[in-house]
């Protein structure tokens, strides 16, 4: 059974930092493209950044280039997402999802490709 953990969210001020981990189970993590989304209060679930397999390749959402950073620590499982600047439209819950297809080398935007998700955790950017 695969699960994934996010953490690490929670109140910071605009301008502020946050890193997100995700940790996963029940699958060789090593070998899947991760991806991060968000939905934010009344609104649709949206992508923010993912990363292939093998770490080479990041995809990033237009809102978020240049402030966000993605990467992985295949020896714990974890993927990472480094937000700094953050603004208040920031404020969402960020999921963590997995790409079941194995050494895939598209960090997708799209949440169809991924299969596994997160339960989420909550990030509040107060201006």
């Amino acid at each position: 059974q695969v699960q994934l953990v996010e953490s690490g969210g929670g109140l910071v001020q605009a301008g502020g930092s946050l890193r997100l981990s995700c940790t996963a189970s029940g699958l060789i993590f090593s070998r899947n493209a991760l991806g991060w989304f968000r939905q934010a209060p009344g609104k649709g679930r949206e992508f923010v950044s993912a990363i292939s397999w093998s770490g080479g390749g990041t995809n990033f959402a237009d809102m978020v280039k240049g402030r966000v950073t993605i990467f992985r620590d295949n020896a714990k499982n974890t993927v990472y997402l480094q937000m700094d600047s953050l603004k208040p439209d920031a404020t969402a819950v960020y999921y963590c999802a997995a790409d079941p297809t194995p050494y895939s080398n598209m960090a997708s935007p799209a949440a169809g490709r991924y299969r596994y998700w997160g339960q989420g955790t909550q990030v509040a950017v107060s201006s």
